[in-house]
C-alpha cells in the first residue's frame, strides 16, 4: 500500500508538436522527491547516468525535425536535453546552444553541453528518473498484492481442509474421544 501512496502521483506533461513528454519534480509526492534531492542519492544516480550514457543513442537523430518526433524515453528527455521552456537552439541532440536569456526555468542555468554532466543535475532528469520509479514500484506492489491474496486463499483451502478432515475422524476413533497421538 505504501508503494502505491507515495507514486499516486507525476506524469509527463505532453508537448505540442513535440514526440516526447517533459516531467517536473514538483508533480511526485513529497517523500519521493526528499529521496532524490539527498545528495548522497543523487550522487549515485547521476554517476550512474553518466556511466551508463543513456544519452549516448540520442545521435542518430540529427535534425530538429527528427529529434522532436522521437520518443525519447523519460531519463532522456529529463537528463539529455535542456527543458523546452528554456529556448535552447538545436544543434544536436546534445548540443544546444544557448539563448540570449536562459532563465525560464531554473534548470535552464545547469545544462551544460559537456556529455559527461547535461542536465544530470536538472530537476527534469530527477523527475525522469522518478516516472522511472513510480513505474517500477507500483509493477512491484501490484505482484506483492497478486502474491498476498494468492497466500490468503491457500491459507484458507488448507484451513478448511484441515477443519473438515477433523471432523470427519480422519485421526481415528480415540482422537474423538480426547486421546490425541500427536502428543505422544
Amino acid at each position: 500500500m505504501f508503494a502505491f501512496v507515495v507514486t499516486n502521483r507525476g506524469a509527463g506533461h505532453a508537448l505540442a508538436g513535440k514526440g516526447y513528454k517533459e516531467y517536473r519534480l514538483g508533480d511526485y509526492s513529497t517523500w519521493l522527491q526528499k529521496r532524490v534531492q539527498n545528495s548522497n542519492n543523487w550522487g549515485k544516480i547521476q554517476s550512474c547516468l553518466s556511466d551508463g550514457e543513456v544519452c549516448s543513442s540520442l545521435s542518430k537523430y540529427t535534425s530538429l525535425y527528427s529529434f522532436n518526433s522521437a520518443n525519447l524515453s523519460p531519463v532522456q528527455s529529463g537528463c539529455c536535453k535542456p527543458p523546452t521552456a528554456c529556448g535552447y537552439v538545436f544543434q544536436n541532440a546534445t548540443i544546444w546552444v544557448s539563448p540570449v536569456s536562459p532563465y525560464a526555468d531554473s534548470d535552464c542555468r545547469l545544462w551544460s553541453n559537456d556529455q559527461t554532466q547535461l542536465c544530470f543535475s536538472c530537476n527534469s532528469c530527477k523527475a525522469g528518473v522518478l516516472y522511472n520509479i513510480k513505474h517500477d514500484w507500483r509493477i512491484v506492489a501490484a505482484v506483492n498484492i497478486v502474491v498476498f491474496v494468492l497466500l490468503i486463499v491457500i491459507y484458507s483451502i488448507g484451513c478448511a481442509a484441515f477443519r473438515n478432515a477433523r471432523r470427519e475422524g480422519y485421526y481415528g476413533t480415540d482422537y474423538d474421544k480426547g486421546y490425541d497421538p500427536r502428543t505422544y
